[in-house]
């Protein structure tokens, strides 16, 4: 009895301990950004005073991760300006950022990016083990020679910042998570890096169980989607490392949300999940209309059993006629009423015949006609890879509405369209006059399209004549040219550098304006069908760099800039703006955006006022960053109207990293601004 009350003892002196050692929070700088640091998840401080417009935050909630991390957590409430602990999570990259004021810090608006995160309150997550060092991407650039001066450009390597690191528990913890797909899954060592606190990381299998599906009477109650997983485990613990934008980074991050968050949603059903279907031999299908589609299916009460029963023979009818196949258009179906729910995704069918019959199994959902919720389910969850998106076939979505909508369609709409989604509607028996007043939104199709020039939108009288819109439906669909809303921001425009390599520039300082060129040209998506990049030097004289046509992936693009020698001489601005308008723009693509960005530290030697009119009125959008003893009155006039947002100012050419995301942000801005007629 002695020895057993010793030991029992000794174990609760030793847990006290144990819970009273505290885990090291590192602290990172006002200006470090979330897609810097490559851990999936962790905890930090914060200083005071990162309440700055120069620390820029992109979204609400949910933010990009070229976001300031700290400003971030301000304007989420979480910390205010005297700093603290926050605690950071990683999620995948979201299809739409909404900019808003809030604590003081005003967010800004983004279409896509490729990772996203949210910030809470610093305190660690049960069975969860938080990193005493972050590690973060290199910010480091790799010298290469160019004759004898070296060019900086980022090169993407991972180098580690190393904190002061103190003892920490090891305490037996258990990492549960919660995964959508009901089977039995295997963490690969392979695919992680373990940090273990005692010993290596041994493999966890994590067991699911679905919870069955009731379906009472003629109403149809789909499953929730909440599934409950366990974790086995064996001790002692090790915290789990995965490099940021991997596959298996990317799975933990989506997977590890509780259900109902329906910003994590994965875009199945359940039926799918549950009765997964073999697919017949993969057909090619028609390539000259190679999309990603998705119909959303009117499954509203509205719309009775007769006529949903003309929907579903409209959609079989209309699998038919686009030829699905892996080389031509692949097509998925949500269905809404109160809540969407994606029926299939892109990938499940490969062949017309396939989809068709899957169509006839659909039973009705029921409930209110809710298409802005439809369309907002769409935008985050539909398009992703893993439901089979190809990412160089042109999003589309087909909104079929019986009546009009029972909630607002706008803003959903608007942020689908910045996401690079075409917006179809197909509406049928739309309001009287006498039932107008109680249509919440009016001229909801017009909010709502990706363009108003009556192409997106076709009106049926009747549900019985529906098949007679099966032709030209499929006929607009598959006019790629025509799906403007492909294009966003990032990969629709030409961009042109005009680059002053005069004397008073410097070796060392012309470097860092390439890497600047080199910045903003990587945060574009860049190959012979999207954005294309060019460059001029100038002088008293001028010289391309390289065409538009020149180079058609991103890599080669950098490594172009890599090669840029620097020149030197005088300054002749006006000049090298009507030689690029001459050299470059006059070879744009017409379904281009113009974008000039000149950069330059001193008065020019020339008139700039009359080339930079006529680029303008040749459609070039310019944008003009002055250094140093660049002059403010040339700046201005180089630059597009208004001269606020296109023109920039800093005292040194080490500043001009400063630029790069306002002026990301800013091309951004004006293409979502574009009229939709």
């Amino acid at each position: 009895l002695g020895v057993f009350m010793i030991c029992t003892y000794a174990a609760k002196e030793a847990t006290k301990k144990m819970k009273k050692a505290k885990l090291y929070v590192p602290q990172i700088d006002c200006d470090v950004k979330a897609g810097k640091i490559i851990n999936p998840e962790f905890i930090a401080k914060c200083p005071p005073g990162c309440q700055d417009v120069k620390h820029r935050v992109y979204g609400t909630d949910i933010y990009a991760s070229f976001s300031s991390v700290c400003n971030a957590a301000i304007h989420s409430g979480i910390i205010d300006n005297t700093g603290g602990k926050i605690l950071v999570q990683k999620v995948a990259g979201h299809s739409g950022y909404r900019g808003t004021f809030s604590n003081g810090v005003r967010s800004l608006s983004l279409p896509r990016w490729r990772e996203s995160f949210l910030v809470s309150e610093g305190k660690p997550r049960k069975g969860v083990t938080y990193p005493t060092t972050l590690e973060y991407s290199s910010s480091k650039s790799t010298a290469v020679k160019s004759g004898n001066d070296h060019v900086n450009v980022p090169t993407g390597d991972t180098v580690r910042k190393e904190y002061q690191t103190l003892p920490r528990p090891t305490p037996a913890t258990q990492m549960a998570t919660k995964t959508p797909t009901p089977t039995t899954t295997t963490i690969d060592p392979s695919t992680t890096t373990s940090k273990p606190t005692t010993a290596p990381a041994t493999t966890r299998t994590t067991t699911v169980a679905a919870a069955a599906k009731t379906r009472p009477g003629l109403h149809r109650v789909r499953d929730t989607g909440q599934y409950h997983g366990c974790i086995q485990r064996q001790e002692p613990v090790a915290a789990f490392w995965r490099a940021a934008g991997s596959p298996a980074h990317l799975a933990m991050e989506t997977d590890s949300w509780k259900p109902g968050m329906s910003l994590f949603d994965t875009g199945f059903s359940s039926k799918e999940e549950l009765n997964p279907k073999p697919l017949e031999p993969i057909s090619q299908g028609n390539p000259n209309c190679k999309i990603d589609l998705s119909f959303l299916m009117d499954g509203s009460w509205s719309i009775g059993k007769r006529r949903f029963q003309l929907q579903k023979q409209f959609l079989s009818n209309m699998a038919q006629a686009l030829g699905i196949g892996s080389a031509g258009p692949l097509m998925g179906i949500v269905q809404y009423g109160d809540d969407p729910s994606t029926e299939f995704n892109l990938k499940t069918y490969a062949n017309s015949k396939d989809l068709r019959n899957a169509i006839e199994k659909i039973p009705q959902k029921g409930g209110l006609s809710n298409v802005g919720k439809a369309l907002s389910f769409v935008n985050k969850n539909f398009f992703l890879d893993v439901n089979g998106n190809r990412g160089g076939a042109p999003n589309v979505v087909v909104v079929m509405v019986d009546g009009w909508p029972t909630d607002r369609v706008e803003e959903a709409s608007r942020l689908a369209r910045e996401s690079g989604i075409n917006i179809f509607f197909v509406t049928v028996e739309v309001a009287a006059e006498s039932e107008k007043k109680n249509v919440i939104e009016s001229n909801f199709v017009d909010k709502a399209v990706c363009r108003t020039n009556g192409f997106y939108s076709i009106n049926v009288p009747s549900w019985f004549s529906i098949h007679k819109v099966v032709q030209p439906l499929v006929k607009r669909v598959c006019d790629t040219d025509r799906l403007v809303c492909s294009k966003t921001c990032l990969n629709s425009a030409d961009i042109g550098f005009v680059i002053d390599g005069s004397s008073s520039v410097g070796t060392g300082n012309f470097r860092t304006v390439l890497q600047f060129v080199a910045n903003i040209s990587q945060e574009f998506e860049i190959s012979d069908t999207d954005t294309r990049i060019g460059a001029v030097q100038y002088t008293y004289e001028q010289r391309l760099e390289f065409s538009f046509d020149k180079y058609s992936t991103k890599q080669d693009v950098l490594s172009a800039i890599k090669r840029i020698s620097y020149w030197s001489g005088g300054t002749s601005t006006g000049a090298a703006i009507s030689y690029a308008s001459e050299q470059l723009f006059s070879k744009s693509k017409p379904n281009k955006r113009k974008i000039m960005i000149l950069i330059t530290d001193g008065r020019s030697y020339d008139d700039v006022r009359v080339p930079a009119m006529a680029a303008h009125q040749n459609g070039v959008i310019a944008y003009s960053i002055g250094v140093a003893w660049a002059a403010q009155d040339e700046l201005e006039a180089i630059a597009t109207d208004p001269d606020k947002e296109h023109s920039f100012f800093v005292d040194e050419f080490d500043n001009l990293y400063r630029f790069v995301n306002q002026l990301i942000q800013n091309i951004c801005t004006e293409f979502n601004s574009q009229p939709r007629n």
